[in-house]
């Protein structure tokens, strides 16, 4: 270690102490390290203090608080994005990091404790639901595990962190959450008499093929003439549309959610011919366009503007909330429910699980399990006054 004083403009005299610090984790070189004190011996102790925090890190103070959170985020996005995530997962992400940095973009990664990140925890129930909450503890969690490997922080302030829960009201207890997933009989009934009552052009196809497939909204939009065969009456399902801005030339085809999502599924006769009749009309519009016009997509999509691009999830929503307010139906319905309403359909069909679960793409059971036992307990409780429907006659001789 050198030592040398230096005069500073007040006058005064300070001790300089020098050494050569650790080798640069990425460069491999050594730089010097020097610090001041007013003696040789404070000197002394700030380079020692020093190269001890840069051989346990690899990084000098300098470094590490340079590193703010926000910074460290977009280095970690850049990552899992090449990572062959699909936008829409990359998306979610990306939407969680805006959360974070409402509170942490500025400040040095180092700094985060989990006491400090338990506390913004805390709050976010005032703001996001608990899936919410979950989404973007979980993405934290990724970007403080990134700064981990980059020997930026020394512990993971993620670790152990409390999910705090909502507390529920007597009325959110009230309600069945599974009931809450699906239409059952009667809803359902009263969504298709108001679709049938008060139908915008391709709403009838839309709906009726989501309720009798329990397809995704993504895999609806996506699907095109070569994927429907009208001679078996099936469809096949190994493709989603995505449109992150809802701009009709910006849409991707992706693969589907899951392996198990790519099936092929047989259909009700009466919506494949609904479906062919809307491919005609497709076609024939086609041959109309597409001499006259440039920019026709021709694609071959069952759900088309007239100039060829698919309509993204989006629109079909904005018709399904358009109909659901035409309806007394009190839930949160999404053209989603019909998923889960096809599950319902099924069951009190008596289709056995594993066919359901091929069917609508399902690979983890506990999603369909849970609409599947409750549609089958209510079919249990039913069963005393089906049975008395069926045999009304015999049951009154022993009134009589």
């Amino acid at each position: 270690m050198y030592f040398e004083t230096v005069t500073l403009k007040s006058g005064q005299t300070r001790w300089v102490a020098m050494a050569d610090g650790p080798a640069d984790p990425v460069t491999g070189k050594r730089k010097q390290i020097a610090r001041r004190g007013k003696t040789k011996k404070e000197a002394k102790l700030k380079v020692e203090k020093e190269i001890a925090k840069r051989e346990d890190s690899g990084f000098s103070s300098r470094q590490l608080k340079s590193k703010t959170f926000d910074r460290m985020a977009e280095e970690w996005i850049a990552t899992y994005a090449l990572s062959g995530k699909k936008r829409g997962s990359v998306r979610i992400r990306e939407k969680d990091i805006n959360v974070l940095n409402r509170s942490f973009a500025k400040v040095p990664i180092d700094r985060i404790t989990h006491s400090v990140y338990q506390k913004f925890i805390n709050m976010l129930p005032e703001r996001y639901s608990l899936n919410s909450i979950k989404s973007i503890n979980g993405t934290a969690g990724m970007i403080f595990k990134y700064a981990l490997r980059e020997q930026l922080i020394k512990h993971n302030p993620n670790d152990g962190v409390s999910i705090p829960k909502q507390i529920k009201t007597v009325e959110d207890i009230k309600k069945d959450p599974v009931e809450e997933k699906y239409l059952d009989h009667d809803e359902l009934n009263l969504f298709f008499e108001a679709l049938t009552n008060n139908a915008l052009e391709l709403d009838m196809e839309r709906f009726y093929t989501l309720a009798f497939s329990g397809m995704r909204p993504g895999e609806l939009c996506a699907l095109q003439k070569e994927d429907l065969d009208f001679q078996n009456n099936t469809i096949s399902i190994y493709k989603t549309l995505y449109n992150e801005n809802n701009n009709m030339k910006s849409y991707e085809l992706n693969t589907p959610k899951t392996i198990g999502s790519i099936r092929t599924i047989e259909m009700e006769e009466s919506v494949m011919k609904m479906l062919k009749s809307l491919v005609r009309s497709n076609d024939e519009r086609k041959m109309r366009l597409r001499t006259k016009h440039d920019d026709f997509h021709d694609k071959d999509f069952v759900f088309c503007r007239p100039n060829g691009y698919p309509y993204v999830t989006k629109n079909v929503a904005d018709r399904m909330e358009r109909l659901i307010n035409m309806t007394n139906i009190t839930k949160h319905a999404t053209p989603h429910i019909f998923r889960h309403t096809h599950i319902s359909m099924l069951t009190e069909a008596k289709v056995d699980l594993p066919t359901i679960m091929e069917r609508v793409g399902h690979e983890d059971v506990a999603t369909t399990m849970k609409v599947y036992t409750h549609v089958t307990k209510k079919m249990k409780k039913d069963a005393p006054a089906q049975v008395s429907n069926l045999h009304e006659n015999i049951i009154k001789k022993i009134s009589s």
